[in-house]
């Protein structure tokens, strides 16, 4: 009996998502049905997808064209998939060819973001697709294959033939993901390659290795599918781009496709080969592709390595000269298992861990005044960034079994002793632990033809039992230090570390270096074994405890007994205008209420619909008001009149109400226009917003109502 096959999850590589909803096989049926070729309106053939400043002279005019009117012979795929059908034109995206050309020594990875039976001929209707991995999820990008030319050769990615094409849409498909070709414009390798892979990308210091060490790590990685590139570090501007005496440039991408290892007359060389995404500017030292050093090996050797000649961009460097002259191995891992290869020495037969990963993702906002805390230097506001808390069961290793250390923490400084090393010694050996690796990612941060990564890092504490399903606050991180860390701040896309924790509860804080901050991120967290990861944002609890009004002064019983003497009528009560002019009498000028909030402190109170005072009412609020006043000065900590989306918080924490992120974002917006400080008369229509709405939920008797919770009447009713 046949069954209906389950539908891949939306997100996977099986089911990607449609960017801008535009669905390939149906855009392909379209064009074949009317004989049309296809056109995308999304991102045209204009000057607004090509992102950078236009050339006034008319010779250097862009057109667009399609591959068969730019070369007659014009073919998607010639041969076999090749790092050198890469080559840069005239575009700063050298970190994104070289991640490609890692790509093509990667069959299997290849397919995912290259989907085969895709071609120039028939059936041909100027529409192509590709696949790319984007915070959790792959999605399916289509483009027309209209490409930017100026005079009469292709503007940015074509391939060393000339005639092939299959580089320069992908290059444009990513451009069209990203906005423009100019967003591309200067990157990490790292980007490139987790975005063609959904890996973890990682970055090695190579001083760190001796040469036979990185080349073992190196040729294990390789083995293991991962993606792997370096560069010369520029330690000025001017330096980016220079080429030195070696025929290296600096501040450049190059792929690292293979190694290998060769005879000579006396001795075995380590060898590794790089490929420049140019096309061309070699390597001219020993082991080049023309160096003496090839002259004493074997003709069979330089036949078995595909040893050419030519100038295209790849060349053979030893192990030796590598890590003399390049600083930084960038890899793209697509198992957590394969960093392991940055700390010890592997080897390509080293069996695949037996332990299954899984993968836990979330998205959070940093909001300034609400949840971008800033780092842990702020320590006003650091607890104001997102919490996620991760809760870890199963031990999946002894400590004793771990051979790796982490990178050396660049936040601490503190010089371990001996006799503290036998004491961490000890305590490992006792105890089981968990493997987690926890990334964070900013998203959408490539603008038009700049870059604007913000300054990130993540901390991880360890919660107490007691404090179990809380919101974190203040005081707790002021007493306890952080159990793991990714790391110094750093202004990149992403930045990740592997730890070892015993298992319990954590939080994981997610924060850039300065408050205030806005930006997106993605968080994902690997847990080894069958670990229960409960990851999830923490959501903080609300609940509300009466203001606790200070006994009326007898100044303020005398102020109001005059207004009511001289200003009321038989009903003796109160309206807005009175009761503004009698509040701002008892006020500072800078704090005067004006009449709208006067009106909301009126509907606040139980008026019998009259929206007027009686005396005893306008006492309790004049003392009301008071107390708002003196809190508002203890918490508005510069003294500058207004009060921050956290000093907010702080501030309604101190009158008996405790909201989440979301409600006090909303808060903000909603009586700070917008603004990230709110004034005194702002904060007192806030506080009387919301103690109307606690009462009202507190006399719901709606079971829908109670079963969505307090967070979520607050957030439905808060900005009406």
């Amino acid at each position: 009996m046949a069954t209906d096959s389950v539908p891949a999850p939306l997100g996977s590589i099986e089911n990607p998502i449609k960017f801008k909803d535009q669905d390939f096989r149906r855009l392909l049926e379209e064009c074949l049905k009317s004989g049309e070729l296809f056109s995308d309106p999304v991102f045209p053939a204009e000057q607004e997808s090509i992102g950078l400043p236009e050339d006034p002279d008319p010779v250097k005019a862009i057109k667009w064209q399609r591959p068969k009117e730019i070369s007659g012979s014009a073919v998607f795929v010639e041969g076999t998939i090749g790092t050198t059908d890469i080559c840069q034109g005239q575009l700063g995206n050298c970190w994104l060819l070289a991640a490609l050309s890692c790509l093509t020594m990667h069959p299997k990875l290849f397919v995912k973001v290259v989907p085969p039976n895709q071609s120039l001929s028939k059936p041909y209707a100027g529409i192509f697709h590709f696949t790319f991995w984007q915070y959790g999820e792959w999605v399916e990008v289509v483009v027309d294959d209209r490409l930017p030319v100026r005079e009469g050769r292709l503007l940015f990615s074509y391939s060393h033939t000339r005639n092939e094409f299959w580089s320069a849409l992908v290059e444009k498909a990513y451009a069209k993901l990203m906005g423009s070709y100019g967003s591309l414009k200067g990157g990490n390798i790292s980007e490139g390659m987790e975005d063609f892979t959904g890996g973890i990308a990682y970055t090695v210091d190579i001083s760190s290795r001796t040469p036979p060490v990185l080349w073992r790590s190196l040729t294990a990685a390789l083995s293991r599918r991962s993606l792997l590139s370096c560069f010369i570090q520029a330690h000025s501007y001017q330096d980016i781009g220079k080429v030195t005496d070696d025929g290296l440039i600096k501040g450049h991408a190059y792929a690292i496709t293979d190694t290998d290892k060769v005879k000579n007359a006396s001795n075995e060389i380590l060898l590794l080969r790089l490929r420049n995404p140019w096309g061309f500017v070699e390597y001219r030292g020993p082991w080049s592709d023309k160096a003496k050093e090839w002259d004493a090996v074997d003709k069979a050797e330089k036949e078995r390595i595909d040893l050419k000649k030519r100038e295209d961009g790849e060349f053979w460097i030893s192990a030796e000269d590598f890590c003399r002259l390049f600083n930084i191995v960038e890899l793209c891992s697509l198992n957590p298992d394969s960093l392991d290869m940055a700390n010890a020495p592997a080897s390509p037969s080293t069996p695949a861990s037996q332990a299954a990963w899984t993968i836990s993702e979330h998205e959070g906002l940093w909001v300034p005044g609400s949840s971008a805390g800033g780092s842990r230097r702020y320590h006003k506001t650091f607890w104001k960034n997102p919490q996620f808390q991760l809760i870890l069961r199963e031990q999946d290793q002894t400590e004793e079994e771990e051979e790796e250390e982490d990178e050396d923490d660049e936040d601490d400084e503190v010089e371990v002793t001996p006799e503290e090393k036998k004491r961490v010694e000890k305590q490992k050996q006792k105890a089981k632990q968990c493997t987690v690796l926890v990334e964070l990612l900013q998203k959408n941060r490539r603008q038009k033809d700049k870059l604007n990564f913000l300054y990130v890092a993540f901390h991880i504490y360890k919660v107490p039992d007691e404090l179990q399903d809380v919101c974190l606050g203040h005081d707790f991180f002021v007493n306890n230090r952080p159990v793991g860390r990714s790391g110094k701040y750093q202004s990149q896309r992403g930045v990740w570390r592997k730890l070892h924790l015993d298992p319990g509860n954590y939080i994981i804080v997610g924060s850039t270096y300065r408050p205030n901050k806005p930006g997106d991120f993605f968080v994902r967290i690997f847990s080894k074994t069958g670990n229960t990861l409960g990851t999830q944002e923490f959501t903080c609890s609300s609940g509300f405890l009466p203001v606790m009004a200070t006994p009326v002064t007898p100044e303020d019983h005398s102020r109001v007994k005059k207004t009511f003497d001289e200003e009321t009528g038989p009903d003796d009560r109160l309206n807005a205008k009175m009761f503004m002019k009698m509040l701002n009498s008892a006020l500072d000028r800078d704090y005067h209420l004006p009449l709208e909030t006067c009106r909301q402190l009126i509907f606040g109170e139980d008026t019998k619909g009259s929206s007027r005072l009686s005396r005893e009412q306008a006492e309790t609020l004049l003392s009301s008001v008071h107390k708002l006043q003196s809190i508002f000065f203890q918490f508005d900590m510069d003294s500058s009149g207004t009060m921050s989306p956290f000093e907010l918080t702080s501030a309604l924490e101190a009158v008996g109400m405790q909201c989440d992120g979301k409600v006090i974002q909303l808060l903000s917006e909603r009586f700070a226009s917008g603004e990230l400080h709110m004034p005194f008369h702002s904060f007192v229509s806030c506080f009387t917003r919301l103690r109307k709405l606690f009462a009202l939920y507190d006399s719901q008797t709606s079971e829908e109502v109670k079963s969505k919770g307090i967070n979520a009447w607050l957030l439905q009713f808060v900005m009406l």
